[in-house]
């Protein structure tokens, strides 16, 4: 395998302008399980090692480059002007490029997403002592793809779909025009297609197929792994489609190991999850980014985990959103709480229903109720935020930070103008504003003396 990965050049097709869909990007950039569709190709292959991979697109150049991860491998981009079909995309590379006779060319397509990196290794496994190979697949509704035609048991030829005889549609074994192909042949069939045109003044790369059965050349072919990895996407609802697989694949996966779900049908991971043991996910949970997971977490229908860390025995109850934010064990979040920017939630905290924690360290076994904001603060242990406290970290120009040292009380509707300190010990008394530092141990309070108003009887009748 190490002396065919030398030899590996590929080729993503993703030019297609994706009318179908009704849109203004370019059609692989539309996302599937958090990423765009054409990620999910290059993230697999570079599994492979290739020495040089080719991204052959139509319009949009920029926001290709912008939006799509090269991951550290320097991608290539080839302009296809004009679309006039798979062949002559391919031409725009294999013409322009130079490379040796042997070289492996992989061609694949930006919009068939669910590819399994196992079924690309089959098919290069299998191609050693052949000059082309394809990847078909055995459908029960093989509407719309190209037929693969074969004589005394060899494929002589691809028809599409459109051009197929009554007989022919009856054929269930269809092209994926994913193919392995040596320079040597791929350019030499290529140039007998650069005169032969479809109705619609088109290429086709299938067309190379009859061509090489004709001088000779065995046509090699695998099947993937799942049936589903060769699925494209042309409009929306086969987005959707392909979106439903995907997650219900990686939830199978959760299951098999040791992760409970509350119904597989209503969860989707947008990114990846490592994870511990006896974890429950309840239902409509969207994972996004990097979420790793420790033992025995109980996840609230609802909640929304971005890029977080959450460590042994924590409990977030329905609705709440953790973004870019580490939770340690033992603590209990929720529901409809909202941490994110750094935070960093310590062991055993309380974390109640409609608390925002913003950029805030959050001290070990300190509570914050319900109904508060703390933004740009570092609290220290065993403090207690009463309902409605505010920190107020902004001063129209800049963030100011608050800190609250150990066992410290804060009183409900307290509100803190950063930057402010208050020490050790110290009691805020409900209602209060602090606007200067507190010394350990201080008790203070700043609201209004209660009074009444007399009210004169009124006698008239």
């Amino acid at each position: 395998m190490n002396v065919l990965l030398q030899e590996l050049f590929i080729i993503i097709l993703s030019a297609g302008k994706g009318k179908r869909m009704f849109t203004s990007i370019p059609k692989v950039l539309h996302k599937l399980a958090g990423k765009p569709i054409l990620q999910h190709i290059i993230d697999k292959v570079l599994y492979l090692k290739a020495k040089k991979i080719n991204i052959v697109y139509g319009y949009e150049g920029k926001l290709l480059r912008k939006k799509i991860i090269s991951r550290g491998f320097s991608l290539n981009w080839t302009l296809q002007s004009e679309q006039n079909g798979t062949g002559h995309a391919v031409q725009q590379v294999i013409f322009k490029e130079i490379g040796n006779d042997n070289d492996k060319i992989l061609i694949l397509y930006g919009d068939v997403p669910l590819i399994s990196i196992n079924t690309l290794r089959k098919l290069l496994y299998s191609h050693s002592g052949f000059n082309i190979s394809l990847l078909t697949a055995v459908i029960d509704s093989p509407d719309g793809y190209g037929r693969i035609i074969r004589k005394n048991g060899k494929i002589s030829k691809i028809i599409e779909h459109e051009d197929a005889l009554s007989i022919d549609k009856n054929i269930r074994e269809i092209n994926t025009g994913v193919m392995v192909v040596n320079r040597y042949y791929l350019r030499f069939w290529l140039n007998k297609l650069l005169n032969k045109r479809n109705k619609d003044k088109e290429i086709y790369l299938t067309d190379i197929i009859s061509i090489a059965y004709k001088s000779g050349n065995i046509i090699n072919s695998v099947q993937p792994e799942k049936v589903f990895e060769i699925f494209g996407i042309n409009n929306r609802f086969q987005l959707m489609k392909l979106e439903k697989i995907y997650q219900i694949e990686q939830a199978k996966k959760l299951l098999l190991n040791g992760v409970t779900l509350s119904d597989y049908n209503r969860f989707d991971l947008r990114g990846t999850l490592k994870h511990g043991k006896d974890i429950f996910i309840d239902i409509n949970v969207v994972l996004k980014g990097s979420v790793i997971i420790g033992d025995r977490v109980k996840i609230g229908n609802g909640c929304v985990l971005k890029n977080v860390i959450i460590n042994n025995d924590v409990i977030i109850h329905p609705y709440s959103i953790i973004e870019d934010a580490c939770l340690d064990s033992n603590s209990v979040i929720g529901p409809f709480a909202h941490i994110h920017s750094k935070s960093k939630i310590k062991k055993n905290v309380h974390v109640g229903n409609f608390v925002e924690i913003k950029n805030t360290i959050f001290g070990k076994n300190s509570k914050v109720g319900h109904l508060s904001y703390l933004g740009d603060s570092d609290i220290g242990k065993n403090v207690n935020i009463g309902a409605g406290t505010i920190t107020c970290n902004f001063d129209g120009k800049k963030k100011n930070k608050t800190i609250i040292k150990n066992n410290v009380f804060i009183g409900a509707n307290s509100e803190l103008i950063a930057p402010v300190i208050i020490n050790s010990g110290a009691v805020v008394g409900a209602g209060t504003t602090v606007t200067k530092n507190i010394n350990r141990k201080d008790k203070i309070i700043s609201r209004i003396r209660q009074f009444s108003i007399l009210r004169k009887e009124n006698n008239s009748k």
